[in-house]
């Protein structure tokens, strides 16, 4: 059984998705991929187990402040490869960003030396099913190209702009699958 609650934030309502222990989805209003991973319906209980840590962990982020992500328990659903992304991308540091490419490298290290494609992890991060605590935002193509944000675009330059990041050589591209 997986739960669910809304919390309304600067760039628009969220739904939150719990397992009863531990929070398994944060989707923005619209978003690509929308409750994927989910299996059924979720059932509304504003109390489940790990609400009460995101909306705090969200207050403090839109706030302006830096929260620590461990007392926020996460379980998000997706294949190994995936978790190994996503796991990689709570590591990124606020108000930075990363490139496809330098994720796959770490990859690459991680797993001895396998090589693996900037793409795939690409596809992995837009698969993301907690935005903004898992922060696939701060991912850019090795261009500087603003590209990739399953939220859309326009999303995605807030929350880099609310972390401080620096635009200098970010741009948004004229065509792309994540306009």
């Amino acid at each position: 059984m997986y739960y669910s609650t809304e919390y309304d934030s600067p760039v628009g309502r969220l739904t939150l998705a719990s397992d009863g222990q531990a929070i398994c989805g944060l989707w923005l209003e619209g978003q690509k991929y929308h409750g994927a991973g989910i299996a059924g319906e979720l059932e509304r209980n504003d109390q489940a187990g790990g609400f009460d840590e995101l909306r705090a962990w969200l207050d403090a982020y839109f706030a302006g402040a830096r929260p620590v992500l461990e007392k926020v328990p996460l379980a998000p659903i997706g294949s190994e490869f995936q978790r190994l992304v996503w796991r990689l991308l709570t590591k990124i540091p606020y108000g930075e960003v990363t490139t496809y490419g330098a994720l796959a490298e770490q990859i690459a290290q991680e797993r001895g030396g396998r090589r693996t494609a900037p793409l795939a992890v690409g596809g992995a991060v837009g698969h993301n099913p907690i935005s903004i605590v898992i922060p696939c935002h701060r991912v850019v193509g090795s261009d500087g190209s603003l590209t990739g944000y399953a939220g859309g675009l326009t999303r995605k330059m807030w929350l880099l702009e609310h972390e401080g990041v620096k635009a200098d050589g970010l741009y948004v591209p004229k065509r792309g699958t994540a306009l």
